[in-house]
């Protein structure tokens, strides 16, 4: 880790927050750092102090008794703008971060965080910058919801574009929720009052896709009865989302790219050219490199559209994030179908967040409208899954010989599994990789082999540590989280497992 050097002066941070123990660890761990840490209770004994003197960095919760960080946050940008502001905050969701940057906040920061990402975004907020400024945009209406570190990435991105009309490509795949997001750069833009246009390329006949883009005058075709102004105009002032755009015909291509060079283009059988501004916020599931490669989409247009990407993670890599998605669409399922929501219990909770949900956040929401009118009570029962999702799960396949009835066994977390009964509770552990396990172990004995825990335990706790660490994005306080240890043990089992320094 580098250290902050001698010749430099001091970075001054200011922490204000009304947890003791979120004040106590930022002083200890940035002040190991070197840095010169003053704490505070709440924003009005800050503001005080701001009237006297200025620190390099400020760093506030967003919501305190009285002034909460938001509030301060205007105050400050208004009396202090080169002050450079950090947000941290528990409540890890799109509103929150666009809320912060639209503030002018430096950066976002959700709870629980990195002491270590902490202290190096501090250092980077010290050095000179340009202040940012307010917008008076919007506040977004899209609901994203997301508290895994990939989407928190996604809504500091949509945070950062809050004051830009930059064209920006969306990937992703299939049900990620890539018009949500476009939406959300819309809504948090200085375009938010203007129309917002979502054109799906992959869903529209080949020989109307020129029409339906560009429009076309009265009489240029067959059918043409009257003028149509196409979704370029519709979307004039605001926001044209072009969905699937990986499916776009070659010649059509050539005419979108004279669009976003020059924001002109001909109606169908028109000869007057029509001058549109337009923001183009493009998305696709499909490898646009590979296309781009294979001839099948031009290079040129891919660079006028990916001048700044945002991927959406598929729901499988985001697991913690199904049980809060689950209550949002029960919710509104229940709302929809005028009934109460149903209840997830605790181990189909388990298994829906192991299943790979093949068609990601899309999928999740038609499963909870299928089990609100196909699950017969309150409560979710695992018999009540679909049959895709039932069938797809784990199952214990050693049994006893002597059992004379199969059940179908329980999905079992890692830390259920790490505890589980010998063979004879088969049904209550943890299906086909403790099924591995036991032939491994029956294996190696049947050869004569002593000190299975000593290679069998390393592997486990490392195949956990590793994929916990990928989860996470190498954010070690949340994958400890993960985990179920505190933080010091997950440094000491890294370093033991020889993962990385203990730094």
């Amino acid at each position: 880790m580098n250290r902050i050097s001698e010749e430099q002066p001091p970075i001054h941070v200011w922490v204000v927050d009304d947890d003791e123990s979120i004040r106590w660890v930022l002083a200890k761990s940035l002040g190991r750092e070197g840095m010169q840490v003053r704490t505070f209770e709440g924003s009005a004994e800050l503001l005080d102090a701001l009237e006297e003197e200025t620190p390099d960095v400020l760093v506030s919760d967003i919501r305190m008794p009285g002034v909460d960080g938001l509030a301060l946050l205007e105050r400050v940008r208004a009396s202090h703008p080169e002050l450079p502001v950090i947000i941290i905050t528990a409540h890890s969701d799109l509103d929150a971060a666009v809320a912060s940057y639209k503030g002018g906040a430096f950066e976002y920061l959700p709870k629980p965080f990195d002491v270590d990402a902490a202290a190096t975004l501090v250092r980077r907020a010290a050095k000179p910058k340009t202040p940012a400024g307010g917008s008076s945009a919007a506040a977004p209406t899209a609901t994203i919801i997301g508290e895994a570190p990939a989407m928190q990435d996604v809504f500091r991105a949509i945070g950062r574009l809050a004051h830009s009309n930059i064209t920006v490509l969306v990937t992703g795949e299939s049900g990620t929720g890539k018009e949500l997001v476009a939406r959300a750069l819309h809504e948090t833009s200085p375009r938010a009052n203007k129309p917002f246009i979502a054109v799906n390329t992959a869903a529209i006949p080949k020989d109307l896709l020129e029409s339906e883009f560009f429009g076309h005058e009265r009489g240029a075709f067959t059918g043409a009865a009257t003028l149509r102004k196409g979704r370029f105009e519709q979307a004039d002032g605001g926001t044209l989302f072009l969905d699937e755009i990986g499916d776009m015909p070659a010649d059509l291509q050539t005419r979108l790219l004279r669009v976003l060079q020059n924001g002109e283009f001909y109606r169908v059988g028109g000869t007057a050219p029509i001058k549109v501004d337009v923001r183009v916020v493009a998305a696709t599931h499909q490898d646009l490199d590979e296309l781009v490669k294979e001839g099948r989409f031009r290079e040129d247009l891919y660079h006028r559209l990916n001048v700044i990407r945002v991927r959406i993670p598929a729901l499988r890599e985001r697991p913690e994030d199904v049980p809060p998605l689950m209550r949002h669409f029960l919710a509104r399922a229940g709302e929809e179908l005028k009934t109460e929501p149903k209840l997830v219990l605790p181990e189909v909770m388990a298994r829906l967040q192991n299943f790979e949900w093949p068609g990601n956040v899309r999928q999740l929401e038609n499963t909870c409208r299928w089990l609100t009118v196909m699950a017969p009570g309150r409560e979710i029962h695992l018999q009540d899954l679909p049959p895709e999702i039932a069938e797809r799960a784990p199952v214990e396949t050693s049994r006893p010989a002597s059992s004379a009835t199969a059940t179908p066994a329980a999905v079992a977390t890692p830390s259920e599994a790490v505890g589980a009964a010998p063979a004879a509770a088969a049904p209550a552990s943890g299906g086909v990789w403790l099924s591995d396990l036991r032939l491994w172990a029956r294996a190696e004995l049947a050869k004569g082999r002593d000190g299975l825990l000593d290679e069998a335990a390393p592997a486990f706790e490392r195949a956990l540590l590793e994929v916990a660490l990928e989860a996470s994005r190498g954010q070690r306080i949340e994958a400890a989280k993960r985990l179920g240890w505190g933080r010091n043990t997950l440094t000491r089992k890294i370093k033991e497992l020889g993962l990385g320094d203990d730094e």
